[in-house]
């Protein structure tokens, strides 16, 4: 048994199929029946690729591998079962010899006032074509406002987080604003404003600070006003405040500021770190010899 579908769990199940052929039987739970290579999840935002280039389906691409829809939300080690929820609210409950655990994470959500109500984050596909639909119909009803202080507050967009989404979001973001500006007679010299927000001292901290110096350069170059040393303390509809007491009229603010574990991994009981399931260097789960940890390799190419 496998759970979930992502880099880890399909390259976990792929590979138990490869060398167990018919000699065991590999079911793989997962929400979607498709593969998603979220790093390509902005640039389906900015409209710049065809959600169907981004997704792979499991079962084309897991011969062997019985793919069951559902939400896992149930596991019992000692009974050795899973139980999800599937799509239409059904249930579905399996018995397991070893299972693999890949449920990957969700989005991080601070306890900042307002964030959860009005930020919006994407973690697949319909979150993504939801934002792109969001900031194209911010375009179109700055076009048809009479005030210019709504017209500019739909013409400013918030991205928080310079990880590696929030700067590809504020990257790919102007050239979608850019195109949707140019159909409208009425915008032609209304600014549309783009802010990356992070409290490091420069994007994409992650990264050897060469490479941080180039993305802050193409950014910048873009249009999009990179601030670093700040962040957002509160979000309402029409507003953010920002940590240096600025507020800052806007209607969108994304919200990329990273991902934490399942919370399906703490609540099987077993001991985690930082919300992450504790293995050893095999990546079983100590004393528990039928539970273990997907995880890809690296792989280089020379």
């Amino acid at each position: 048994m496998v759970v979930g579908g992502g880099f880890a769990g399909h390259t976990a199940a792929r590979g138990l199929a490869k060398r167990l052929g018919r000699a065991a039987e590999i079911v793989l739970v997962n929400p979607t029946d498709y593969f998603l290579y979220l790093p390509l999840l902005p640039e389906v935002a900015a409209g710049v690729i065809d959600p169907r280039r981004i997704t792979v389906p499991l079962a084309a691409t897991l011969p062997g591998v019985r793919v069951a829809l559902g939400e896992v939300d149930a596991v019992d080690l000692d009974e050795r079962t899973v139980g999800w929820t599937d799509p239409e609210g059904g249930r579905g409950e399996l018995r397991y010899d070893r299972l693999v655990l890949a449920a990957g994470s969700v989005n991080k959500l601070l306890p900042i006032p307002g964030v959860a109500d009005h930020a919006h984050g994407f973690r697949g596909i319909p979150e993504a074509l939801y934002l792109r639909d969001h900031v194209t119909r911010q375009i179109e009803l700055a076009a048809s406002a009479t005030d210019p202080a709504e017209r500019a507050a739909r013409c400013t967009f918030v991205v928080v987080g310079a990880g590696y989404t929030g700067t590809e979001v504020a990257a790919q973001g102007p050239l979608l604003t850019d195109a949707l500006v140019r159909r409208h007679e009425a915008l032609r010299d209304q600014p549309v404003r783009w802010l990356l927000l992070d409290l490091a001292d420069r994007v994409l901290p992650e990264l050897d600070p060469r490479l941080s110096r180039t993305a802050d350069r193409v950014l910048r170059e873009r249009g999009v006003e990179v601030r670093t040393g700040q962040s957002v303390q509160e979000a309402t509809p029409e507003h953010v405040c920002l940590t240096t007491g600025e507020k800052v009229p806007t209607r969108t603010l994304v919200w990329c500021v990273g991902v934490r574990p399942d919370p399906l991994v703490e609540s099987i009981g077993l001991p985690t770190d930082h919300g992450r399931l504790v293995v050893d260097s095999q990546l079983a789960v100590p004393g528990r010899p039928a539970c273990s940890r997907a995880a890809t390799r690296p792989r280089c190419r020379t």
